[in-house]
């Protein structure tokens, strides 16, 4: 049963238009319909509505025929989704289909897509940190691309305004260059992680060891028990969907927010073409759309529209949408559209085992880990002479239990008998490392092929360069100092790049700025040529930060709608 509203107003015009159900989408739409406007959600995808369309969030490893494996068939189908290792059977329904959405790759980049509504809001990684002006200088700091049009007082009430929403599971810890934010109860370390922290803490000056501040609710408050959300039960399920609506989703917070509001009307299986330029007044007036169930095209109008799409899909739309007055793509007066794309660099760290603490164990499976915050290139003293910028590590740790014995060889009682013990604990502190915006990092649309929508494939042509190669020498190294310092045994180093696109943080590509020459926006997420057009997801971004930056996404897209609203009313859009 759907529950949100899927039937198009017979004349096809809404106050808003909003391009993707994400994150961001998910967050324009609430805005904007609590701000009294009608509005449309435009979704390429399936209709999910939260927990009746959650099939795997109770099944156990057993309950599937290759206990969570994706078969070769299935892998066929997905094989840029699978390549990553971020995948199973349990939430393979989640992730598009590469077969039928194809991109070209200069060099190889992992583009992860969320094809329904929710998009990949049902599947991130739901870490949460804010931003500090140590990240929004730093690129003027150090003259590399442009300077960020806003600071962290311009944004600091939206990161406040999102976090009570959403709920934010984390601790104040009083950083400069990680700021705290409007937090629940924390998530607890369990005693390996404890001992780790102290450790650290003791043999390292700044460098604090945290949980992750992540997007799970240890308490409700009012306005999450009116949504129907509860508390994380520690299943750590919470990429197949949240039935308990623990953790952020759209589907779980912002759409049913949206909806209680009566202005909500969502189009799953809507594939967007372009967006309409009104020649008289170089304004968008609205979106073609291709009825992906009836192949029909369909004109859909608007006084204002945001896209939300996800950064290249997002990108790919505005560089289709050609006119007379933009032949490049919407707003690309510039030449910037496409270009200056970031993500992070990750699978760079250390693991380790430790003998002690054989009487301990934990209960549940939390969905944090513990959170080192970057710590170099802070001040004069931290100051690196191979690298600009910094990296923060995310660790899991644990006891090895019966499913170690996959790996192993035995038989009978004995073997049996034994796996029915933890052996040590065991720990992987990864690192996150922050990419530069290089302006030859870039996506175009492809001259001749096409997808079966007729519209050009994406080609990829961006990749790491000296700055991250070097960092993640430091990354590895610091990892294992951590370690011997900490007195675990067996440390082993990894360095296991990628691509970019892998970290699934893919930004930039229609950044802000203060100059319409070097920028796609403006302060205020809208196209400076083309103001009733409001970007504010992961394209929007000038820099990279090493930060996981969806809560950036989130807080930009409020603000954004909040003057979009506030310049509807003075008709100025």
């Amino acid at each position: 049963m759907n529950v949100f509203n899927i039937n198009l107003n017979a004349s096809n015009t809404y106050d808003a238009i909003v391009i993707g159900s994400g994150i961001t989408g998910g967050w324009a739409a609430k805005e904007l319909c609590e701000k009294g406007l009608n509005t449309l959600v435009i979704e390429k995808g399936r209709m999910v509505n939260h927990i009746e369309d959650y099939p795997t969030a109770n099944k156990d490893i057993w309950d599937d025929p290759f206990r969570g494996q994706l078969s070769e068939q299935e892998i066929q189908k997905q094989q840029v989704q699978a390549r990553s290792g971020y995948i199973n059977a349990f939430s393979r329904h989640f992730f598009a289909n590469d077969e039928e959405n194809p991109y070209q790759e200069i060099q190889r980049f992992d583009w992860f897509r969320g094809n329904q509504v929710g998009g990949r809001s049902i599947t991130w990684g739901r870490h949460t940190y804010r931003w500090s002006d140590i990240d929004f200088e730093a690129n003027a700091k150090e003259g590399i691309a442009i300077d960020w049009p806003i600071r962290y007082k311009d944004i600091a009430p939206w990161y406040s305004y999102v976090e009570k929403f959403i709920g934010v599971a984390g601790e104040k810890r009083n950083l400069p260059h990680l700021p705290d934010g409007e937090f629940l109860r924390p998530i607890e370390m369990n005693c390996i992680e404890n001992h780790f922290k102290n450790e650290v803490e003791k043999s390292f000056k700044g460098r604090p060891v945290m949980m992750g501040r992540v997007a799970h609710l240890t308490e409700v408050k009012p306005w999450h028990t009116a949504l129907g959300r509860g508390t994380c039960q520690n299943r750590n399920r919470c990429g197949r969907g949240c039935p308990f609506g623990a953790y952020f989703s759209s589907n779980a917070a912002t759409l049913p927010a949206a909806h209680q509001t009566g202005k909500l009307t969502i189009r799953p299986h809507s594939i967007v073409h372009s967006i309409l330029l009104d020649k008289n007044t170089n304004k968008a007036k609205g979106v073609l759309i291709i009825d992906a169930e009836t192949k029909k095209t369909i004109e859909v109008f608007a006084k204002v529209i945001f896209v939300c799409a996800s950064t290249l899909a997002s990108t790919q739309i505005l560089l289709h949408s050609q006119s007379e007055r933009y032949p490049n793509g919407l707003g690309n007066e510039s030449g910037e559209l496409g270009h200056n794309v970031m993500d992070h660099h990750h699978n760079v760290g250390a693991m380790a085992s430790y003998e002690g603490l054989q009487d301990k164990y934990y209960k549940g499976r939390k969905p944090s880990g513990i959170f080192i915050p970057k710590y170099v290139n802070l001040d004069a003293n931290s100051k690196q002479k191979d690298f600009k910028r910094g990296f923060n590590y995310q660790s899991d740790a644990f006891r090895k239990s019966w499913n170690r014995g996959i790996n192993k060889v035995g038989v009978g009682k004995d073997f049996k008998d034994a796996l029915m013990y933890p052996e040590d604990w065991f720990m992987t502190i990864m690192g996150f490392g922050e990419v530069l915006p290089y302006h030859e990092n870039k996506l175009t649309l492809h001259k001749t092929l096409t997808d079966k929508w007729g519209i050009p494939q994406l080609v990829m042509d961006a990749g790491f360069k000296d700055n991250e190669w070097n960092m993640r020498k430091k990354m590895k190294a610091d990892a294992a100092e951590m370690f011997e310092k900490a007195g675990f045994k067996d440390i082993k180093t990894f360095d296991n790049p990628t691509a970019l696109g892998n970290s699934i943080h893919e930004m930039g590509t229609a950044r802000m700025g203060k100059d319409p020459n070097t920028s796609v926006l403006n302060a205020h997420n809208q196209i400076h040529s083309v103001p009733n057009v409001f970007v504010t997801d992961g394209s929007c971004m000038v820099s990279s930060n090493s930060v996981n930056p969806s809560l950036t996404y989130m807080a930009l897209t409020a603000r954004a709608a909040d003057f979009a609203v506030s310049e509807l009313k003075k008709n100025n859009l």
